[in-house]
């Protein structure tokens, strides 16, 4: 397997050439629900990286015994229990931002970006490549909810992380704060991506 990619490739393509919301277009559930403020968009950043590179750890460490019809069913239970663990110590230091999050916390079990990365990467290749490609992926996922969770908070309330930043006087747009909000944001934010994508390419080119 000495076509795959190297450790530090894997790290750097994580966060910008594969970043798994804006080019992958993957666990946008949470990205559009836990963004209408910095800090619950934070705290999901680190419970999914937690997880991501929990998993992939496990899964590299075991790679050789996997079975491809069980491999799914493996990838699965094993997020599941680092999911579990996130949860309960959410639940246990951190109730109230628990309780915000909802069911959304649960739901990293199904986020298909670790499975995306137990299946590309970490049932693939070594411990530190598994491990690179989870910080890098996760630092993406992070830099990709606070992006967005960002532009809300400021347009919807003048705030960030509860710190007013905009004058008193800052007409708030509160639909930035509901549900539209998220994919108006989103949507404007993957067309600044492209469009910058698609400049780079026309003067290479």
């Amino acid at each position: 397997m000495t076509d795959l990619p190297t450790p530090f490739e894997r790290f750097i393509q994580g966060i910008l050439p594969e970043n798994p919301v804006y080019r992958q277009l993957l666990g946008l559930c949470p990205t559009l629900a836990v963004t209408n403020g910095l800090k619950p968009a934070l705290t999901m950043a680190a419970a999914v990286g937690v997880v991501l590179l929990s998993a992939n750890i496990i899964i590299s460490l075991i790679r050789h015994l996997l079975k491809p019809h069980l491999r799914i069913v493996v990838f699965t239970l094993t997020i599941a229990t680092f999911v579990t663990i996130v949860d309960r110590l959410l639940a246990a230091y951190m109730y109230q931002m628990s309780k915000t999050l909802g069911p959304y916390t649960p739901l990293i079990i199904v986020n298909c970006i670790i499975i995306c990365r137990c299946e590309v990467c970490a049932s693939r290749q070594n411990l530190l490549a598994a491990s690179a490609d989870a910080v890098g992926q996760a630092i993406g996922f992070g830099l990709a909810l606070i992006g967005i969770a960002v532009i809300r908070e400021v347009l919807g309330t003048g705030m960030i992380a509860g710190f007013q930043i905009m004058p008193a006087a800052w007409p708030s747009w509160v639909i930035m704060v509901l549900p539209p909000g998220a994919f108006l944001t989103f949507g404007l934010l993957l067309a600044l991506v492209n469009w910058i994508d698609a400049t780079r390419s026309n003067k290479k080119g």
